[in-house]
């Protein structure tokens, strides 16, 4: 099937073909562009796997196009209309709002898998709208809004395909239309996972109570979430099950940076000869650097990753010494990454709140200054539809050689971070940024330790990790040094929320 001006190699033609026959044994048939009713019986998982470049995500989108010719609904994260037999659904997930924001970049409407896992509850009055939003219902009059106001709401929506996004351009809040988070109950047609594999198995487990067909996008040489032995969750599928491809596409753009990557496939390289690879592409081509220092500017945005947390410490502090920031406080712009949520189990809706609007663990945050109430911080977060918002925070600045962190700002519960000028490695995984720095003595100490994961050497797996979360630049940083800052810290380059902030008061102390 040629169902675009995409081009498709021999691979992804394979891997296409493997998905439709999977999808016209569910009742969704491709080639003739129809649907037939679900049947609650079938169950399906496929696997389609690739190295950095092999086109991936592109054959994401030409079977997101696809099925979009057919009819199939695409679920969004903040509503789904009420199930009928013959709707056929569709959702495009990733596992943070970073990797979700990559497919929406391209035009894929994706959205996180904490989302779809939870569904918010919608005033009566307000879903109306959200139906004719979808497509499901005559437009509505909604006392207090005018025909202004809905025609705005519906200009957004089909751009964005947000249903919250468009009524808050309407100028409600999410307060006023949302009214909690629950656990989805009822079941969905066919998921795109992408960056599959950094699924651990309590998601997949998840996301197979409610998905009937399942198609995991994911990269095998990347690193296999924590504390499940080098495993990820496609490792135990047939082969059957699964499509590699092979090509990289993306190395026609003639990419140093893939080059690198696919270089660390060799099991007779060494460490040694990948850093000479570094640096004689270096010599010619400036989208790769042999960095004596770490630009401590590129860290407000893009943080240095790193392999050792004793690094990631040093890194973080030598940051904030060199931007000036006191101890007792944060500057507006300093990066933070959400170390997760504290709150007791009799705040669970709380807790979805702050989830949903994508204060997940591992999720990028830009600190914009302290909130109106005593223990809340405004926060932007990165990747996030609605990316402004105001929570209780628990915010935490580890120090060299202290057990304890600083905590310049805490509620007593709320969401937790830890400053994000530098990440681990692991942590980094499903992000991409522009330019990226690699601390490469921490590779070296991993290549010096002799450790091994799923058979191949760490520092490989780490460096094939690393170099690809780089778009364009990749700075290979081999000296411990930081530069000065060229400008000040600021949020000036954030783009604001396309409505009101959010503010997230459920989290108050006072309750």
């Amino acid at each position: 099937m040629e169902p675009s001006n995409f081009s498709y190699s021999d691979d992804q033609a394979t891997a296409f073909d493997a998905v439709s026959a999977a999808l016209r044994h569910a009742g969704v048939d491709l080639d003739n562009e129809q649907t037939l009713p679900r049947r609650e019986s079938q169950q399906s998982v496929l696997a389609l796997l690739g190295n950095a470049g092999s086109g991936k995500t592109m054959l994401l989108a030409e079977l997101y196009k696809a099925l979009e010719r057919t009819g199939v609904e695409i679920i969004l994260g903040d509503y789904a209309p009420k199930r009928t037999r013959t709707r056929r659904t569709l959702a495009v997930l990733a596992p943070t709002n970073k990797a979700a924001s990559v497919l929406r970049s391209r035009g894929v409407p994706a959205t996180t898998i904490h989302r779809i896992l939870y569904t918010p509850m919608y005033d009566p009055e307000y879903e109306r709208l959200a139906e004719w939003l979808a497509g499901h219902a005559e437009r509505p009059e909604i006392e207090g809004l005018t025909s202004e106001a809905l025609d705005r709401a519906h200009a957004f929506f089909q751009t964005h395909k947000s249903v919250a996004g468009a009524l808050a351009t309407a100028g409600l809040r999410g307060s006023d239309f949302i009214t909690g988070w629950k656990r989805r109950e009822e079941p969905l047609d066919i998921a795109f996972v992408d960056e599959a594999s950094m699924l651990d198995k309590k998601q997949f487990e998840d996301l197979q109570e409610i998905f009937s067909t399942l198609v995991l996008f994911g990269d095998p040489a990347q690193l296999a979430p924590v504390n499940q032995s080098g495993e990820m969750v496609f490792d135990s599928l047939k082969s059957s099950q699964i499509s590699v491809l092979n090509r990289v596409h993306r190395q026609s753009d003639d990419n140093p940076i893939l080059d690198l990557a696919h270089s660390l496939s060799d099991p007779a390289l060494s460490f040694e000869a990948f850093e000479a690879q570094i640096a004689e592409i270096a010599r010619h081509d400036e989208r790769v650097v042999m960095a004596s220092r770490v630009e401590v500017d590129l860290m407000a945005r893009s943080p240095v990753l790193v392999w050792r947390n004793a690094t990631r410490v040093r890194l973080i502090n030598a940051f904030r010494t060199v931007q000036g920031a006191p101890e007792s406080a944060l500057l507006p712009g300093e990066p933070l990454i959400c170390d997760g949520i504290e709150l007791p189990l009799k705040h669970r809706k709380k807790r979805l709140d702050l989830e949903a609007r994508g204060l997940v663990k591992g999720a990028q945050v830009i600190y914009l200054g302290a909130g109106k109430r005593a223990g809340f911080s405004r926060l932007h977060v990165i990747g996030a539809e609605e990316p402004r918002l105001s929570a209780a925070s628990i915010i935490k600045i580890e120090r060299p050689e202290e057990e304890e962190p600083f905590i310049p700002y805490a509620a007593r519960m709320g969401a937790t971070f830890l400053h994000g000028a530098a990440v681990t490695i692991h942590k980094a995984q499903g992000s991409q940024w522009n330019t990226v720095q690699v601390f490469a003595p921490d590779l070296f100490a991993a290549a010096r330790a002799g450790r091994v994961e799923a058979g191949q050497p760490l520092w490989k797996r780490l460096a094939y990790v690393a170099i690809t979360r780089a778009q364009s630049r990749l700075l290979w940083v081999v000296k411990n040094r930081l530069s000065k800052p060229n400008d000040v810290l600021s949020t000036d380059d954030l783009l604001p929320s396309t409505s009101h902030a959010l503010t997230l008061e459920a989290t108050s102390e006072s309750e």
